[in-house]
């Protein structure tokens, strides 16, 4: 399981360092992809299969369908940590994330997340401001 937060920094190669304690997950290859909200998702290989395996189950005959999971799927990358525990992320994908130098490295549960420092303290105080509203809604929906 992926929790807590850590400030890392990309290299001149686009190479980004996991902390250790999600290294040691991390284990064989993971896929790195496009995620909600600006960010990228990082998962273990095994866990970007059931990823994707809900997206592929409701089928190809619905569009909203295709379209979800070719957002998910173009431009991921499979991939495994170098000696050093880095992770090499496609230009595309430092593109599609604003990642230039500063990265927030997020632990969310099944998948790490990364994004742009800047871009993570904004959304963080923007949830953390609107975090008991949200909360109670979802309760009122019967979700918590």
């Amino acid at each position: 399981m992926f929790l807590g937060e850590y400030q890392h920094t990309l290299d001149a190669k686009g190479r980004l360092s996991l902390p250790a304690k999600f290294r040691s997950e991390m284990t064989g290859s993971l896929v790195v992809a496009k995620g909600l909200e600006g960010c990228l998702y990082v998962f273990s290989s095994e866990d970007y299969a059931r990823f994707l395996k809900q997206l592929t189950e409701k089928g190809d005959f619905d569009p909203k369908f295709r379209q979800v999971r070719r957002f998910f799927t173009a431009g991921a990358k499979e991939d495994q940590l170098d000696t050093a525990g880095r992770m090499g992320i496609p230009v595309v994908l430092r593109e599609y994330a604003k990642l230039d130098r500063d990265v927030a490295v997020i632990g969310n549960g099944d998948r790490i997340e990364l994004w742009d420092a800047a871009t993570w303290a904004a959304y963080n105080g923007e949830t953390e401001a609107r975090i008991e509203e949200v909360t109670s809604e979802l309760a009122e929906l019967g979700i918590l």
